[in-house]
């Protein structure tokens, strides 16, 4: 999911070219109704084998949508979102740039939060992190506005920080469980 190792450049022609690319891929509206979730799996893979796995995220909206809890304002689920290919297909452009600006700022945090260069990750205390962890809570509460599963996609962002920080996953789980599970810790 780290955004350098999948470039993306999105400007007003290749967003326009993306859209025709993608609008023959949209069910009609009375079959978004009717199979809400894997009426867009045509257009999830085709975005995915076109940018990578991170494109997987284009629909996840804020609130109940096709899968809630998510940060993607812009789009809210198929039954509502998926009208005419022609109107649907810029829409599905502008959730993926959305979901793209999310993971960006999400690197960008990570990397502000990290420990001091000078200090090895084995040597960060539990302090370092679970400051770290609250202040990312606290960021993903507000994208998703805290509606419906956001608290989902907030372990998966804390999994990510750490995992993109070298903690390995078991460590990884202990300290996400304690943020799930807040308990009271004192500085150094």
């Amino acid at each position: 999911m780290d955004p350098a190792q999948h470039p993306f450049e999105m400007d007003g022609d290749t967003a326009e070219k993306l859209a025709s690319l993608v609008a023959p891929l949209l069910p009609n509206a009375d079959v978004a109704r009717e199979d809400r979730r894997r009426s867009l799996d045509p257009v999830t893979e085709f975005l995915a084998g076109r940018y990578g796995r991170w494109a997987c995220g284009w629909n996840w909206s804020v609130g109940e949508g096709d899968v809630d809890g998510g940060v993607v304002e812009v789009w809210c689920c198929s039954s509502d979102s998926v009208t005419t290919p022609d109107a649907t297909a810029p829409l599905v452009v502008e959730a993926l740039r959305e979901w793209r600006g999310w993971l960006e700022d999400r690197t960008e945090r990570f990397a502000a939060l990290a420990p001091p260069d000078s200090t090895p990750v084995s040597l960060a205390d539990l302090w370092h992190w679970e400051r770290a962890c609250t202040r990312l809570v606290t960021v993903v509460a507000d994208r998703t506005q805290a509606e419906s599963g956001w608290y989902g996609h907030c372990m998966q962002v804390l999994r990510w920080f750490l995992a993109y920080n070298g903690i390995d996953e078991g460590q990884s789980e202990e300290i996400v469980k304690d943020a799930d599970t807040p308990t009271v810790f004192s500085p150094p």
